[in-house]
């Protein structure tokens, strides 16, 4: 989704500059899909789209030089839409520039009465622009009818608004308006959206149609609509009607008699929901707290296979299996809590440890020590098993010396 969106950003707006944020676990995975082409604000810790978006904020006008006057625009990356939707996003920069209102937000024409998205009530005009009145958020599917009788729009979640506007809204609410100190303090910040806390209380609104495609690929239900009915080893049996598989696991994954239902399996595990229901995942979601089972970095990705306790000396094993494209490394790092153990699969490639490289292939292994520093640069796509052995085995356990070598 994100590499569509960046491509049609691009497309359209090839002078943007672009600023993706986004959460820690997110990082290494938009780096592997859009490599160095976008700047990253992280973060620290899941807030709501208000602190996200105040935090990208203060990144470009404390960091990235963007002065108070500058027009910014917000969107989501999980929007399917042809290009005149980037196209009327001009036209929600220019309504700033022009200054005919304090936030332009864009109203999509909805297709059907739906429960799920927010609506914007119009009234009147601002200049050539409509002006907002009033907001639903979620309506029942009766109350949406009424709604979009009365000419209401989807709220499409894209802002555009000057740099200063939000300083001001930080300052307002006794908030740093400053990068470093709101970074600092990011834990303090209560989860809000950026709907919630500035769009709604602001009166000076001015809202930009668009008619064309559009959907909000954030569900099950709509992204299926957009991807193959099944991917991976799957089976489909009799009375499979209207479902959407997705197996991304080694082993074949058979239905029989599923109507209308979304079921994925996943390294970080199995979800089968019906398509209607699909959208209220979030919370049971939440309660998931084991660590990552399957990860994209920008140099490839790895996936748990097993994770074990010694009934002896509680020692813990984890054993992963890493795939490092050709020409990328590991960064030049080391472990205080475990040992490692690298044996080679498939490929060829460059071993260094404590400041010694030796060219390895399949069948080859390598011994790491608690402490030791150690890298792998792939020659050809590389293949190999890890097996960590220690009392702590976590991500945070790393001392990273370089990231080139």
């Amino acid at each position: 989704m994100i590499q569509r969106v960046f491509r049609q950003i691009q497309i359209t707006h090839p002078d943007a500059r672009i600023v993706v944020a986004t959460g820690k676990m997110q990082v290494e995975s938009i780096l592997n899909q859009l490599q160095n082409s976008v700047e990253i604000v992280v973060e620290p810790e899941r807030r709501d789209t208000f602190p996200a978006i105040a935090l990208a904020v203060t990144y470009l006008h404390d960091k990235g030089g963007l002065d108070e006057d500058e027009p910014i625009v917000v969107m989501p990356v999980d929007t399917y839409a042809e290009t005149q939707y980037f196209n009327v996003i001009s036209g929600m920069e220019q309504a700033i520039r022009q200054n005919v209102a304090d936030i332009a937000l864009m109203g999509i024409t909805p297709t059907y009465a739906s429960e799920k998205y927010g609506y914007v009530i119009p009234s009147g005009h601002v200049g050539e622009y409509l002006s907002a009145d009033s907001f639903e958020e979620k309506p029942s599917v009766s109350r949406a009818i009424e709604l979009i009788r009365e000419g209401a729009l989807w709220n499409g979640g894209v802002f555009a608004f000057r740099v200063g506007f939000l300083l001001k809204k930080l300052e307002e609410r006794g908030l740093p308006a400053s990068y470093d100190l709101l970074l600092s303090n990011y834990s303090d910040l209560r989860r809000l959206s950026f709907d919630y806390e500035v769009v709604e209380k602001t009166n000076s609104i001015a809202v930009v149609p668009y008619s064309g495609l559009w959907k909000d690929l954030g569900t099950w239900n709509t992204l299926s609509e957009e991807i193959d009915k099944e991917i991976g080893n799957v089976i489909c049996g009799e009375g499979t009607e209207n479902t959407q598989i997705i197996n991304e696991l080694d082993i074949p994954l058979i239905t029989l008699g599923a109507k209308d239902m979304v079921i994925v399996a996943s390294p970080d595990g199995i979800l089968v929901t019906g398509k209607n229901e699909s959208s209220y995942m979030k919370p049971y979601v939440e309660q998931m707290e084991q660590r990552p089972m399957f990860e994209e970095r920008r140099w490839g990705n790895y996936r748990v296979l097993e994770s074990t306790v010694s009934e002896s000396d509680l020692q813990k094993s984890l054993t992963k299996h890493l795939f490092i494209k050709a020409g990328k490394k590991l960064s030049y790092q080391s472990h205080e809590s475990r040992d490692e153990i690298w044996t080679i699969v498939d490929g060829v490639g460059v071993v260094l440890l404590d400041g010694h490289t030796r060219n390895v292939k399949r069948g080859d292994v390598a011994f790491i020590s608690a402490g030791m520093k150690h890298a792998v640069e792939a020659i050809s796509n590389l293949h190999l098993i890890e097996v960590q052995i220690g009392e702590r085995l976590e991500e945070t356990d790393i001392v990273r010396y370089a990231m080139d070598w």
